[in-house]
């Protein structure tokens, strides 16, 4: 992908879908799904279009390639958004019409599951969006943070360059949402730390690639939506991990595994999402969180340093399951600047 193709933006008082590719989540909490649908009509000012299995548990993975077809072929509909992610969106891809799609090229937002749509869309030359999703960055309890709300605006509506700043303060701590009370505050945030930077002594530009660690890594075994190495050659790379919180000898064996393949090396620059480190599963406390976040940054310097050692690394880049969320650009530009400590989007 050399020349990104950015689908036409939408304006206010322009409908927008919402679409469940993963899961049908909205129909078992409609809470949040709904704060987010007024959120998306009362401050952006866009009409939010439902499809048949938008809130639909369990629809089948036709199901869900039709919703995306009738939403992309529709002209009244001006962006895409997914209204959460999930785990089973790869099942879709091999049931999505890439002629539709590439007719009718659409700004795609979500991110997590939906890293296969979004690479399957950079794949046809879509510029997509990894970030802004219905439930979770929309439906954030108590008010959308202000960075979030900031980056999706810029996203949604604008084209151009927008550089990315560092959160002051984050959170990954979550309550529940079948709990009325969640949504009266919101949720309780710490010290960020800003980003860190490695081998941050030039400047790398170029196309983005990424999404969430562990979606590309089922992507790599199945084969779908990662073409050859060297067609990757000179990107920016950009990778994030789940609330599943894999272990960091996980994030290293994939990272080592995508090094054997010969595509680590092709990326001389790689932003790095602030890892997630709190799930329901796994309530660490602060000091394990810390911990997690340390040894993940430590497995991915790992496996840099045995396929990738000039790459350059931003770390704790807002990017994916956190909070705030910076949007970012799948197979859009990135400039990443280290000298200047500065990142810098197309939109």
């Amino acid at each position: 992908m050399t020349n990104p193709r950015y689908p036409a933006k939408p304006r206010p008082g322009d409908q927008v879908a919402v679409l469940s590719p993963s899961s049908g989540l909205p129909g078992l909490f409609p809470v949040p799904y709904e704060l987010g649908l007024r959120r998306l009509q009362d401050d952006f000012g866009v009409k939010a279009v439902e499809y048949p299995t938008t809130r639909k548990m369990g629809a089948t993975p036709g199901e869900r390639a039709a919703d995306i077809h009738a939403a992309f072929a529709d002209p009244a509909i001006k962006a895409v958004i997914a209204s959460i992610g999930g785990d089973d969106q790869i099942t879709v891809l091999p049931r999505l019409d890439a002629g539709i799609l590439r007719a009718n090229p659409k700004p795609f937002f979500g991110y997590s599951d939906n890293t296969n749509l979004l690479l399957f869309l950079r794949d046809l030359g879509i510029v997509g969006y990894h970030g802004g999703s219905v439930m979770a960055e929309l439906g954030r309890p108590g008010a959308m943070h202000p960075m979030t709300a900031q980056s999706f605006r810029a996203a949604l509506f604008t084209s151009g360059e927008y550089e990315l700043t560092p959160a002051s303060t984050s959170g990954d701590i979550n309550r529940p949402w079948q709990d009325p009370r969640t949504f009266d505050s919101e949720p309780d945030m710490e010290p960020a730390g800003g980003w860190s930077w490695h081998n941050g002594d030039r400047v790398v530009e170029g196309i983005s690639w990424g999404g969430n660690l562990e979606i590309i890594s089922w992507l790599l075994m199945a084969g779908r939506a990662v073409g050859p190495p060297d067609a990757y050659a000179g990107n920016v790379l950009f990778l994030e991990t789940s609330e599943e919180l894999p272990r960091a000898e996980e994030v290293y064996r994939i990272l080592r595994n995508m090094g054997e393949r010969g595509l680590l090396e092709q990326f001389p620059a790689l932003l790095m999402g602030r890892a997630k480190s709190w799930s329901f599963e796994r309530p660490l406390g602060p000091e394990e969180k810390s911990q997690f976040r340390r040894q993940q940054r430590e497995a991915v310097l790992r496996a840099l340093a045995r396929y990738a050692p000039d790459t350059m690394v931003v770390f704790d880049v807002d990017l994916g399951h956190t909070d705030p969320q910076l949007v970012i650009p799948v197979g859009g530009r990135i400039r990443v600047d280290g000298p200047a400590r500065r990142i810098v989007v197309t939109y």
